[in-house]
């Protein structure tokens, strides 16, 4: 990371991997809640009463499509907020063959991302619905497809593994150690075997609960950690840290044992409307975020894929750690004042 200078970008330096989900919001009544035990606000992975959900909801008048799943709206950012070239983020996750999979593949071309899809039959592709009553949203997450990555059938397949040799800068959910942490692993050991940027993030207190093997082996391969501060919490108690204090969190986080010690880890953790909290060098600095209205606060749940998305908009460009930070903000800042993961036409970030 150094100086501010404007460095042409090539295509596929940002490498993404991670679970696409195709996000279908629709504005539903409180019947169609009550129908499907859900409440207005919550976020749920979906069970056997919840399938019939997913065709009644595509049947409702106004209904929006957006490509989705963490990672994906991670890249799908970075490259908003990039704009030109296209195709600077390149992203693989896992998808059926069917025509939520062929809404995915239009909706990342249309967002300029270089998506390659491992296509698989056995299961659907993943979908989130997005019930919307007023001001609250209900989501219910059917990974299917997602579930389904495999390294062998598409990361080894040497046309996707050039991809990830051309690229830079990698950020993987943690999320998708659910699914393939061999596949986070050859990434995660390629890119610090050739001093590149690996990024991870946190993502949800239960991986750092019941995925805490496969989230420690990747960690020494880990140059940028992202969480929030629940999730440092839960963290910080799996490894018995023992203290609550986020800089304290931040600073045992990143001297946590590391393979390639040319690149010092950075920790950087966000706290909703608090200051975000990062490691710079052998210092922990807070960042506060940009100041928003109550009102104009929209939906915040992409906030977190939106900071990472405009922080790893800067990292490319090779700009320094602060500016990265400030991206982030920017992207989180525009992202919560409306409904999901969408944005304007075109950043307007200087």
């Amino acid at each position: 990371m150094s100086t501010g200078r404007k460095i042409t970008l090539s295509e596929n330096t940002l490498f993404g991997m991670g679970n696409p989900l195709l996000d279908i919001s629709a504005v539903v009544d409180k019947d169609f809640l009550d129908k499907f035990g859900l409440k207005p606000n919550d976020q749920i992975l979906a069970e056997d009463k919840h399938k019939a959900l997913f065709d009644e909801i595509v049947k409702r008048n106004k209904v929006e499509y957006h490509a989705g799943g963490s990672t994906q709206n991670s890249v799908k950012i970075a490259q908003w907020m990039i704009q030109k070239p296209h195709k600077v983020a390149t992203f693989f996750g896992c998808i059926g063959a069917d025509n939520f999979g062929e809404i995915l593949k239009k909706k990342a071309e249309e967002c300029h991302v270089d998506a390659h899809y491992y296509e698989q039959n056995e299961e659907p592709t993943g979908t989130c619905a997005a019930c919307i009553t007023g001001d609250n949203r209900s989501l219910v997450a059917n990974l299917a497809a997602a579930n389904c990555y495999k390294k062998e059938k598409h990361l080894d397949l040497d046309s996707n593994w050039e991809l990830v040799k051309k690229a830079k800068v990698y950020y993987i959910a943690g999320f998708f150690l659910t699914v393939s942490p061999e596949s986070i692993l050859k990434v995660a050991k390629h890119a610090s075997d050739n001093n590149k940027i690996f990024c991870m993030n946190l993502s949800a207190p239960f991986i750092s609960q019941f995925f805490k093997e496969p989230l420690m082996k990747v960690m020494p391969y880990v140059d940028i950690l992202f969480g929030n501060e629940t999730e440092a919490a839960t963290f910080a108690k799996e490894l018995g840290f023992e203290t609550d204090d986020i800089a304290e969190i931040a600073k045992k986080t990143q001297n946590l044992p590391k393979d390639n010690t040319k690149r010092q880890r950075v920790v950087v953790f966000t706290q909703g409307k608090d200051d975000t909290v990062a490691t710079v060098g052998e210092n922990v600095t807070m960042f506060p975020v940009l100041d928003i209205d109550q009102n104009d606060i929209v939906d915040t749940n992409g906030a977190g894929d939106a900071f990472v998305g405009g922080f790893l908009s800067a990292l490319v460009q090779e700009h320094a750690l602060e500016e990265c930070i400030r991206a982030g903000h920017y992207a989180a800042n525009v992202i919560i004042r409306r409904v999901g993961c969408t944005f304007p036409e075109k950043p307007d970030f200087q």
